[in-house]
C-alpha cells in the first residue's frame, strides 16, 4: 500500500505554531493543513487566531473555512478530507505540514477509528458495577480472558481502555483487537513524523492573555454576536468552545463584560494545559521543544534523503 507523507506541527494554543509552520513551508515549498476544529468554520476568524489574508496569499492552506457555521464536522471526516488534500499534494511533489491543536484529528489522520457497532449500554452499566465492587485489576482479568491481546497492551490500572474493550466483546461477541487489527489492514497509512512547540508555561499564559486583549480590540465580540445570531443548536461545538462560551454568557446577561473577558483568559489558559498534558500522554514519541529548537529539528530529522528531494520540490 502506498504510503503517504505529512509533517505534523502540534501544540498547545498560543505557542506560535502557525508562525512557525509559514516559515518552514516557504523554506520547503510547500502548503499548510489546519488541524483545529474552530478554523474549520466561516465566520470563526477572530476568536480562532485563524491565519489572516496576508499569511493564506504567502503559503497555501487547507481545512480552512471550508464549512458553514451550521455543519458539524466528526474527527474522522476532517481526516478523511485532510488524507485527500495530502495525497493530492504528494502527487504534486509537495509534503504538506499539518499545523494545529486538535490531536484527535490527528490521531484520526494516522490511526483511524475501527468501525464499531454501538455499545449496548446496559453492558456498559454491568461493568461499572462490578468495576466499583471489585476494582479495575478484576475487570482487567476478566478482559484476559475475552481479549488476550489487548489486556497485554494494557495495564491492570487503565480502567478505560479496559471498560471499552470488555464492553465491546460483549456487545458484539467479537474481541477489540480484532475490530482494531481488521481496521489497520484497511488503513491507509501516512507518514508523518510529530513534533510538539512548547513553551514555558508563565510565557505561554502571558501570550494568552494579551492575545485575548488584541482579540478584544479586533472586534472579536462583534463576531460572537454574529455566532450568537445563528440560532444553533445548544451542542453545537462552536458555543461550548473556550472563550467563545465565556462572551456568549456575557450576551445572555451573565455577569460584566471585564468578567467575561477575565473568565476567557482562565478557560483558555486551562485548555491549553489540558493540551499540553493530551500531546505528553498520547504522543510520547514526538519531538517536544521550543521554535527554534524545533525548527532546526524538523529540518535536520525529515529531510532524509528520499523525503528531502520531496520536501524542495515545487
Amino acid at each position: 500500500m502506498t504510503k503517504h507523507r505529512a509533517i505534523a506541527l502540534m501544540g498547545a494554543t498560543g505557542t506560535g505554531k502557525s508562525a512557525l509552520a509559514i516559515t518552514l513551508a516557504q523554506q520547503f515549498n510547500t502548503s499548510i493543513i489546519s488541524c483545529d476544529s474552530m478554523q474549520l468554520y466561516r465566520g470563526l476568524d477572530i476568536g480562532t487566531a485563524k491565519a489572516s489574508l496576508e499569511e493564506r496569499a504567502s503559503v497555501p492552506h487547507y481545512l480552512l473555512d471550508c464549512a458553514d457555521i451550521q455543519d458539524i464536522w466528526s474527527a474522522q471526516r476532517w481526516a478523511n478530507e485532510a488524507l485527500s488534500i495530502i495525497q493530492q499534494e504528494n502527487k504534486a511533489g509537495r509534503t504538506p505540514i499539518i499545523v494545529g491543536g486538535t490531536g484527535m484529528y490527528l490521531r484520526a489522520l494516522l490511526e483511524g477509528f475501527a468501525d464499531i457497532p454501538p455499545i449496548n449500554m446496559t453492558i456498559r452499566e454491568h461493568f461499572l458495577s462490578l468495576q466499583q465492587e471489585y476494582g479495575t485489576p478484576y475487570l482487567h482479568q476478566l478482559l484476559q480472558v475475552c481479549d488476550k491481546d489487548l489486556a497485554a497492551r494494557l495495564d491492570a490500572t487503565d480502567s478505560q481502555r479496559i471498560m471499552r474493550g470488555l464492553c465491546v466483546f460483549e456487545s458484539t461477541q467479537k474481541p477489540l483487537s480484532i475490530w482494531q487489527s481488521e481496521h489497520e489492514k484497511k488503513h491507509e497509512s501516512v507518514d508523518c513524523p510529530i513534533f510538539i512547540l512548547s513553551m514555558e508555561r508563565s510565557q505561554l499564559c502571558q501570550r494568552l492573555e494579551q492575545r485575548i486583549d488584541t482579540m478584544m480590540q479586533q472586534g472579536w465580540l462583534d463576531e460572537v454576536r454574529w455566532l450568537d445570531a445563528q440560532n444553533m443548536p445548544e451542542l453545537h461545538p462552536a458555543l461550548r468552545a473556550v472563550g467563545y462560551r465565556q462572551m456568549l454568557d456575557y450576551l445572555h446577561g451573565g455577569g460584566t463584560l471585564g468578567d467575561a473577558i477575565r473568565d476567557a483568559k482562565t478557560a483558555t489558559r486551562r485548555y491549553a494545559k489540558r493540551q499540553v498534558t493530551w500531546f505528553k500522554n498520547q504522543t510520547p514519541h514526538a519531538h517536544k521543544a521550543d521554535a527554534a529548537s524545533l525548527h532546526t529539528a524538523i529540518i535536520t530529522q525529515v529531510s532524509t534523503p528520499s523525503l528531502k528531494l520531496i520536501l524542495k520540490q515545487k
